[in-house]
């Protein structure tokens, strides 16, 4: 496939344009969210953890764009242990109540599970079932273009089908649990896919500061030559928003 990330760029583009017009007499939104975990140990042990991530939010009438960026990152016995670069930028237009078209595009780093960079560039369909005050069930599908490259240089670029569901109970307007399973498949390789599985519970300490904890299970029936199929990582800490 030529040019695939030129032609992701063009799709998750030409979505966003589309919707910018429609909106573009209604009023502005923002939030920002941030999520903040520090583990430090000395002397017997020496262990340094440090998870970041923060979240922007924009809505202006049926659009709404989105940025996020995390990073998981150890250190044991001055050695780094753990080294996990996610970020993406997407966006959302509501077509019809409960029904929106998405535009996203994405990169992620980890070098222990044998990745040096990857890109994703897509589009689809998001679709709001449950949307309550207590329960939120949506679900979305599409289309993406990755560009993968190993640690070791080998270059990977197809594309895939994507697939995601998400779970979210507030037991109050600030308290909450979300559960999340995205998949993609190799069009190409039916052998090749991955799963990420997130859980999160979420539980305020004041108006705008609260305590996270999530799990995170990652699977890829094709991992690189030499690693495993399966990461799991569970990280605490603050969330605070603005």
């Amino acid at each position: 496939m030529r040019h695939p990330r030129a032609a992701g760029l063009v799709l998750a583009g030409g979505l966003l344009l589309a919707a910018a017009p429609a909106a573009a007499q209604t009023t502005d939104s923002l939030r920002l969210t941030g999520d903040l975990g520090i583990v430090s140990t000395s002397g017997n042990t020496e262990l340094t953890t440090v998870n970041v991530g923060e979240e922007v939010r924009w809505w202006r009438g049926r659009l709404t764009l989105g940025q996020t960026f995390a990073l998981v990152y150890g250190r044991s016995g001055g050695a780094t242990t753990s080294a996990l670069w996610r970020g993406g930028v997407r966006g959302d237009y509501a077509l019809v109540e409960a029904i929106s078209a998405y535009a996203l595009v994405a990169y992620d780093r980890d070098r222990f599970t044998g990745i040096a960079r990857r890109f994703e560039e897509g589009g689809g369909i998001a679709v709001g079932f449950i949307r309550s005050t207590r329960n939120r069930v949506e679900a979305e599908a599409g289309l993406s273009l990755i560009q993968q490259r190993s640690t070791v240089g080998l270059q990977d670029d197809f594309a895939s089908a994507r697939g995601a569901a998400t779970y979210a109970h507030h037991f109050t307007e600030q308290t909450y649990f979300r559960q999340l399973i995205e998949a993609t498949a190799n069009l190409e390789d039916g052998s090749d896919y991955r799963v990420t599985s997130e859980s999160a519970l979420v539980a305020p300490l004041s108006r705008r500061l609260a305590l996270k904890i999530s799990y995170v299970v990652r699977f890829d029936h094709q991992p690189e030559p030499g690693f495993r199929k399966t990461d799991r990582l569970l990280t605490s800490g603050l969330q605070f928003t603005l």
